[in-house]
């Protein structure tokens, strides 16, 4: 047993090669620093460590503040914060990349297990860590990934042979409930699988799963606000302004490497769903549609495609295997994938290497050419003053670094909690951005006394030739605006 926990597997190896490829350079890392949202998940972590309770109104606005707020994803918000405290952004990316990088190695774990050999499975996983790329960030959602990948796995190994194993995964939904509202579809994929138990007449699954899905439930509702996050959740979801405006609800654009695998990839689970199990096969065509609804949807989507994609795949080689003689390169190259396959365990190199991938990874910052941060760096008087709080228009990205940046020196006016602000608040900001009319008569409602705003914004070029307010600062990224009756130091 001692033996097999410290001698290095292939799993290992996988786990250990995607670390040091994707992410442990600075250029990986600061990748997973592309979204803003990292910024003010961080300073909530900060909050609820410092007073000792979860947030229940704002404190991070001033277009709502002490409104009532969801800091849904509390619990991921303490774990950045504090890896934050001991490592730096640096920290907070390494460990989003481990994270993605342990549901990669699951992935494949299951698709060995499922006897698809090491090849198919390296392959078939490799593909859905490229589908799934667009959405690889440093923000909660990672961990939605991970553990939608186990509890998969978890249900698969079940549906071969039952075990004690399966009661893991209600105390992991309570987990996973307070660290990103990715549990409500697992909850749904429950379901889906007591219904189609129940059509094919098999009530011991039924039973199992049933009561499977009612712990899960009920362990969901162990978080700060109980039901009323599955209320609030189910609200989101459903906002008609988010899935309009919210650039992640928008259905994915195929024109970037990612996305042209997973074309390839749903195309290839369409293909292959008719051959998989009816769980697998309907899964796959469920998570198929939500993903061309919606290009948050695609990592799920990878998930379930890919043990569909590789299984289907290793039938036809298995039965080319057979028909080959002794020596044919098909029967060998099968042979050896099925060996090496037959290897699917982890030792402790694997944690190992995720610790050293934290306390080693190069320092980074959010990215220059995204974020404002010479802007910043270069006014920070401007938008610090104490004698009276500036009120700065900015991007929902921008306010998010402000946020992690200046909090609590400065509130922001609209940043990604798209789902706090809402579809009043959300118009009142897309027309700022896009100068539309009654733009001036925001500006004024608000009291805007400062203006920094990406170049690409039209409401840059029409402050350019607005009286009452110039520019203080520009350089590629940014161009800051300052209000004659405020913005002027």
């Amino acid at each position: 047993m001692i033996r097999r926990l410290i001698t290095p597997s292939l799993l290992d190896v996988f786990f250990a090669a995607l670390l040091l490829t994707a992410f442990a350079q600075q250029e990986g890392l600061r990748s997973l620093l592309a979204d803003g949202d990292t910024g003010w998940h961080i300073r909530t972590g900060e909050l609820v460590l410092q007073t000792g309770r979860v947030p229940v109104t704002d404190p991070f606005s001033f277009s709502r503040p002490r409104e009532p707020w969801f800091a849904w994803e509390w619990l991921s918000d303490v774990v950045f914060a504090i890896v934050w405290r001991w490592r730096g952004l640096a920290g907070v990316a390494a460990l989003a990349g481990s994270v993605l990088a342990l549901a990669a190695t699951v992935l494949l774990m299951g698709m060995l297990r499922r006897g698809c050999g090491l090849w198919l499975g390296v392959a078939a996983t490799m593909a859905a860590v490229s589908a799934s790329s667009v959405h690889y960030l440093a923000r909660p959602h990672v961990f939605s990934i991970l553990f939608y990948t186990a509890g998969l796995w978890v249900l698969q190994e079940d549906r071969v042979r039952s075990g004690w194993g399966l009661w893991l995964l209600a105390p992991m939904t309570a987990l996973w409930a307070n660290l990103h509202g990715g549990f409500t579809a697992w909850l749904a994929t429950l379901g889906l699988l007591v219904a189609m138990c129940a059509l094919e007449r098999d009530w011991r699954r039924v039973r199992r799963y049933g009561c499977l899905a009612g712990l899960c439930g009920a362990a969901s509702l162990a978080n700060p606000y109980g039901w009323q996050l599955h209320v609030h959740i189910a609200c989101y979801l459903n906002s008609s302004w988010i899935v309009d405006h919210v650039q992640e609800f928008q259905s994915p654009r195929i024109r970037s490497e990612g996305m042209l695998v997973f074309a390839v990839l749903l195309l290839a689970g369409v293909a292959m769903a008719s051959r998989a199990d009816r769980f697998a096969a309907l899964l796959t065509l469920v998570w198929g549609f939500m993903a061309l609804r919606s290009a948050r949807h695609v990592p799920f989507f990878a998930i379930v495609a890919a043990p569909v994609v590789a299984s289907g795949i290793a039938r036809y080689w298995a039965l080319a295997a057979a028909r080959g003689g002794g020596r044919a390169p098909v029967r060998i190259f099968w042979a050896l994938s099925q060996e090496f396959g037959r290897k699917a365990r982890v030792s402790l190199w694997l944690p190992a290497a995720a610790a050293v991938m934290v306390m080693s990874a190069p320092a980074v910052g959010f990215p220059d050419s995204l974020f404002p941060v010479l802007a910043v760096d270069r006014n920070l008087g401007q938008l610090t003053r104490r004698a009276a709080m500036p009120r700065v228009l900015t991007s929902d990205q921008w306010a998010d670094y402000l946020i992690f940046r200046l909090y609590p020196e400065q509130r922001v006016f609209f940043d990604g909690r798209s789902d706090f602000y809402g579809a009043a608040l959300g118009a009142d900001y897309r027309k700022l951005l896009a100068g539309e009319k009654p733009w001036r008569e925001l500006l004024e409602r608000y009291q805007f006394d400062l203006a920094l705003l990406p170049h690409e914004w039209a409401l840059s070029t029409s402050l350019e030739r607005e009286p009452g307010w110039h520019r203080v600062y520009e350089d590629s990224v940014a161009v800051l605006y300052a209000h004659d009756s405020g913005g002027t130091p």
